[in-house]
């Protein structure tokens, strides 16, 4: 997205507590961390852990101990750096989220692996309830697990066999087309993150629910930016917090884009030993996953189609080493445009196309800046590529303005009619008109239903929310 990006700072914590299943409630007066298990299955489930500053000075930094039964382990962990000693798990902070004025708290997330609970949490050498002695997150009068059914209006995944994935599985590209397991082409309908560096408070199991069940979507975009505080600042922790995504995307059945997300500098060639080393990393992780695409470069700008060509020519056998039916999606000349922004076409595109198979290309717009010129390119392109919109927005270019429902509605019924699947920017309480969700919605932890989505986002869901239709024949 071609806009300065509005950096946000964590003022709170997230807990889904009426989708939670176990509590510990804390007391005050202390440092103190929480843990929430918001989701789980049959062989593992998602936790969060509330680290709150109850002191009346700040502290720098912090440190949350958990103690797993046998048979229990951490897999993954997101806004926090983990480590592990035997069967004591260390999470410290991830960076931004060291420093805790009086009263703040932060949020770290982590999935794992077998049903056993905590048998000991510690926050910074005290118990997690406050106090100086080390104590089990066990039933006691001062702190207590206290279940919490799932309400069943909002069931934490859809039914087995009626999800996006469970219908379409492994994807491919056949002709022009994106295509399922029967070899039909279909169209995938869906939203992108904002940044995770900016927006990490967004992306739990509350509002993937939000997404699967209420809004009913396809596909989640990861906008994983490299620059701009995102992977180049700690590749480690990005490249987990999208494994993490992936993950619960996968459980509710959706599609998970995995964007590295480029935009300044335009050159994607200036990260090429980045992409190869993240997506060599991401690639090996999730081979056995179906739900999985790769967006190798978000929008190159100021670089010739022969540049990013020799990235993508470089990019892409690193993927296919360990991952070789992912559909990968190359970004196009002018962010994105097919080159339309540079004063090009997709002509350039079609003449020189990248060589590899099972490969789309990428286009985006701004329904209120990019109008018919830019739709008459597209479907010119799509005649002879495969095409994928992963980013656009409602508004203008900036990312901000008004809606624009006319030109945005024509975009939709495009992509509709030539069966060309998107990502909307974006699923986030960003400031701004391309939002999808009011300010604050993340703070409250309250995702679904009509009350909390901007003008843009009312405009989405509804579209998204008409029937796949998905061909199984």
């Amino acid at each position: 997205m071609r806009s300065n990006k509005l950096k946000v700072l964590l003022a709170g914590a997230v807990v889904a507590a009426a989708s939670a299943v176990a509590l510990i409630a804390l007391p005050a007066s202390a440092e103190t961390a929480a843990f929430t298990v918001t989701n789980s299955w049959s062989t593992g489930y998602e936790a969060s852990v509330v680290v709150k500053n109850d002191t009346s000075s700040t502290i720098s930094t912090w440190r949350v101990e958990l103690t797993l039964p046998a048979g229990t382990s951490v897999v993954n962990a997101w806004n926090a750096t983990q480590a592990s000693a035997g069967s004591t798990y260390t999470f410290t902070p991830a960076g931004w989220n060291a420093t805790l004025g009086a009263g703040a708290s932060t949020e770290f997330g982590l999935i794992v692996n077998g049903t056993g609970r905590p048998t000991t949490c510690l926050v910074n050498g005290k118990a997690c309830g406050g106090g100086g002695t080390p104590t089990s997150p066990v039933p006691s009068p001062t702190r207590t697990i206290t279940p919490t059914p799932t309400p069943t209006t909002t069931p934490t995944s859809a039914p087995a066999g009626r999800t996006p994935v469970a219908i379409n599985g492994q994807l491919h590209v056949c002709g022009v087309n994106l295509c399922n397991q029967y070899n039909r082409a279909i169209q995938l309908r869906g939203m992108s993150t904002h940044g995770l560096q900016w927006f990490a408070n967004c992306y739990n199991a509350a509002s993937m629910d939000a997404l699967a069940n209420d809004w009913q979507a396809d596909l989640l975009r990861i906008a994983m930016y490299v620059q701009e505080g995102g992977y180049e600042t700690n590749p480690a922790g990005f490249t987990s917090r999208v494994n993490t995504l992936v993950d619960l995307a996968e459980a509710r059945g959706m599609y998970a884009l995995i964007d590295f997300h480029t935009l300044t500098p335009g050159d994607p060639n200036y990260n090429l030993d980045r992409a190869k080393t993240f997506f060599a990393a991401v690639s090996a992780r999730n081979a056995a996953k179906k739900n999985v695409i790769y967006e190798i470069a978000n929008e190159p700008n100021g670089v010739s189609w022969a540049g990013i060509k020799s990235y993508a020519e470089q990019v892409i056998p690193v993927i296919r080493a360990n991952d070789p039916d992912a559909v990968v999606i190359v970004g196009t000349r002018g962010w994105s445009s097919l080159g339309v922004s540079d004063g090009s076409s997709s002509a350039e595109v079609i003449a020189n196309p990248v060589r590899a198979t099972n490969i789309m290309y990428t286009f985006h717009f701004y329904a209120a800046s990019h109008k018919d010129n830019y739709r008459a390119e597209l479907e010119r392109a799509a005649a002879s590529l495969p095409m994928f919109a992963t980013e656009f927005g409602t508004v203008s270019a900036t990312g901000g303005g008004a809606v624009d429902t006319a030109s945005s509605a024509a975009w939709l019924d495009l992509l509709d009619r030539l069966k060309i699947s998107y990502a909307n920017w974006t699923f986030s309480d960003a400031g701004e008109g391309s939002a999808a969700l009011k300010p604050g919605t993340c703070a409250s932890g309250t995702y679904a239903g009509t009350g909390v989505l901007t003008e843009s986002g009312a405009l989405l869901r509804s579209r998204i929310r008409t029937p796949d239709s998905f061909p199984t024949s």
